[in-house]
């Protein structure tokens, strides 16, 4: 199975205006192991030592998945994060010529010999090390295969692809995982942030050309426009890759509920997965098909995400929704009545732009 990685407690809280409490935190954390995650990134030592603190508290949980910490590739970063007491590291390193310019003034031997100090103190003190390479997308691919092969060489365990800025399209990204992969250096992992709105596309995308896992963070959650959705990953590999995954409904939407209020960011209805409004039918066709059969018209089980069905009575109301809203109260209605009421349940829907509910259409159809 691929791995979630998950890291909202890190790159998730990074986003503009958020801010966790020590309490959210644990709950967060604890949620999102109940919910399926594989892996937490919990933190940034490097912060200072009200964030050392914190992430002690979470480890004191000892939940039985991997913890790791996200640090700059510098001996006071990752000395921060041992201090602390994690066994698990990410050490990011610019890579994009970009980054190497600003961060280096174009001295890449320098960044190397950084790289091997940290990574091999690292290993030394026993700790998983995943090297993140910042900018990955906008990297060439020659040095990619270079840095890799340097991790393995150092006793990396794992290789970060970010896209940083989010530039890549799921053909590139499978285009370039494709080729990374194929190496058999280091195990990746897809770090994807979504300014084009193709954070899980392309984070799926890299597992289907050979990526162990990804980052996700809950509800979408990061910087700019955020990173690969927790809960769209979660269910894309539940159903899409049929991995033998245990959704608990439950946990998912409580986890859900608590970072959407922790982070003050409402949940559109038609969010997908968690949208309130994605499983509710409105149209005459659909209606009728759901009725007929539950998997007409929608990919999964509303229970599954913890969600309900519904079928509003709105403007593309056709009489199955009327003659099932009839009948759920009670009435057996006659055919050509509801056919005749069509037009005004589509007027007042219409006119007031709101559906109605059973006991409003019950009236109207006993009063015509």
């Amino acid at each position: 199975m691929a791995i979630i990685n998950d890291t909202t407690l890190r790159d998730g809280e990074q986003a503009p205006y958020v801010s966790f409490t020590l309490e959210e935190k644990l709950q967060i954390a604890q949620l999102l192991y109940e919910a399926g995650a594989d892996e937490l990134e919990v933190g940034i030592p490097a912060m200072g030592s009200k964030e050392q603190d914190e992430l002690k508290e979470i480890l004191q949980l000892k939940l039985p998945i991997q913890i790791m910490s996200w640090n700059r590739a510098t001996m006071e970063d990752l000395e921060a994060s041992i201090n602390c007491g994690v066994r698990a590291v990410d050490l990011s390193v610019p890579i994009s010529q970009i980054l190497i310019d600003i961060k280096y003034k174009n001295n890449i031997d320098a960044m190397f010999k950084n790289l091997e100090r940290v990574v091999s103190t690292a290993k030394k003190e026993g700790l998983f090390v995943c090297i993140g390479g910042e900018d990955a997308s906008r990297a060439d691919n020659e040095l990619l295969k270079e840095i890799m092969s340097f991790g393995l060489s150092l006793g990396a365990d794992r290789f970060r692809y970010c896209d940083t800025v989010g530039v890549l399209t799921p053909y590139k990204t499978y285009e370039n995982i494709s080729y990374l992969s194929g190496l058999n250096l280091l195990d990746i992992e897809m770090h994807t942030h979504n300014d084009f709105g193709m954070a899980t596309a392309n984070s799926i995308a890299g597992i289907e050309a050979g990526a162990k896992g990804a980052n996700t963070t809950v509800i979408g959650l990061g910087e700019r426009a955020g990173n690969a959705s927790f809960e769209q990953v979660l269910m894309s590999l539940t159903h899409q890759f049929n991995e033998n995954r245990i959704i608990n409904s439950k946990k998912l939407k409580e986890l859900v509920k608590k970072v959407s209020k922790a982070a003050n960011r409402k949940i559109c209805h038609n969010s997908p997965i968690i949208g309130k409004h994605i499983f509710s039918h409105e149209s005459g066709i659909h209606v009728d098909g759901m009725i007929k059969s539950k998997n007409a018209y929608e990919a999964f089980d509303p229970k599954e995400v913890g969600l309900h069905r519904y079928f509003p009575i709105g403007k593309h109301s056709g009489s199955a929704t009327l003659l099932y809203h009839l009948q759920a109260i009670g009435i057996e209605p006659s055919k050509q009545k509801i056919k005749a009421l069509l037009p005004k349940v589509r007027e007042i829907v219409t006119n007031r732009k709101k559906v109605l509910n059973p006991e409003e259409l019950k009236e109207l159809y006993l009063c015509s």
